[in-house]
């Protein structure tokens, strides 16, 4: 796992291509049972709009019994679910997967009463992530 910067993204780089490193992920969400909400590709609007963007997609999921326990602890916290994970292809070809790391996301809200909820969403993620990852 990726250590989180100042912005409190985390990246992962992928071994497969974009396609195949979505499918992955896609199926390993719904392996673990998360729901799944949206896939927005966002080169697909950009060419729509005629402005070139490397292959990018935001892929939407959660699981809500336990997202939706940080909006209760800070209502402003529903900002950051449902989770969004980023696929996106750089200039050189390589693909990464992005996210916003949840220790972040707690420091962000002061949220210091879920720490339990914080680290199964930070190993859930981890593990989604780990079915792309690149040795």
């Amino acid at each position: 796992m990726g250590l989180a910067g100042n912005d409190g993204i985390i990246t992962v780089k992928s071994a497969y291509p974009i396609g195949q490193t979505i499918e992955r992920l896609k199926k390993d969400i719904a392996d673990k049972g998360i729901k799944f909400f949206n896939e927005i590709d966002q080169s697909k609007l950009a060419v729509d709009a005629g402005i070139k963007l490397q292959p990018s997609v935001l892929l939407v999921f959660g699981n809500p019994p336990l997202g939706t326990q940080f909006i209760t602890a800070n209502a402003n916290a529903g900002i950051e679910w449902p989770v969004r994970l980023l696929v996106f292809e750089n200039e050189k070809g390589e693909v990464w997967a992005a996210y916003t790391d949840f220790d972040w996301v707690a420091r962000r809200h002061g949220i210091k009463n879920r720490e339990d909820q914080f680290k199964m969403a930070s190993s859930v993620i981890t593990s989604i992530t780990s079915s792309v990852k690149a040795k």
